[in-house]
């Protein structure tokens, strides 16, 4: 049988090899440098084997990386989920201060998708749990809902339609 020449050829370079993933080998450095507060020889010694080690070590683990369609639209989502989260703090730190928890209508939502990327599923439900107040914690077996807990939510139509046009509608046009 002739191999298929279209098939994916793994990357032999030291990039692939010793260097798959540079943006989170960078991430790592950074955030272990940020995290010890340090900036001495050996902190930066310790972040770089760390940075380097993780993401050799995981590789087996990482499936490809995603497809995506538009990284300037990506980082308008970025941008958005950004503003959403300052707005959302602010929400609930006013729900906190000056409303009842008795008056609070805290629900379970079940919010229908179409995604059928796995990596937009999971960016959706990652932004719907930063945004304070809501909490993604499931999603259907057959991948066409996700359940979200609200903190306070009065009109669950409303919800749903908010997640499908602000987010949902934008990662289909991220991710193939």
């Amino acid at each position: 049988m002739m191999p298929n020449p279209l098939a994916e050829v793994p990357d032999r370079s030291f990039w692939g090899r010793g260097l798959p993933h540079p943006l989170l080998t960078i991430f790592l450095v950074l955030l272990w440098v940020a995290l010890m507060n340090d900036y001495s020889l050996l902190t930066w010694t310790g972040a770089i084997t760390l940075g380097l080690w993780i993401p050799i070590y995981t590789g087996n683990f990482w499936p490809g990386r995603p497809k995506i369609r538009s990284p300037l639209r990506g980082m308008l989502f970025l941008g958005i989920v950004m503003c959403d989260i300052v707005v959302a703090n602010i929400q609930v730190a006013y729900l906190i201060v000056f409303r009842k928890t008795s008056r609070l209508q805290s629900r379970w939502v079940s919010v229908p998708i179409e995604l059928t990327s796995s990596e937009a599923i999971a960016v959706l439900m990652g932004t719907i749990t930063l945004t304070p107040g809501t909490v993604s914690s499931d999603i259907s077996g057959d991948g066409r809902a996700i359940l979200v807990h609200c903190l306070d939510v009065r009109d669950k139509q409303e919800l749903v339609d908010t997640i499908k046009n602000r987010y949902e509608s934008r990662l289909k046009e991220i991710f193939p």
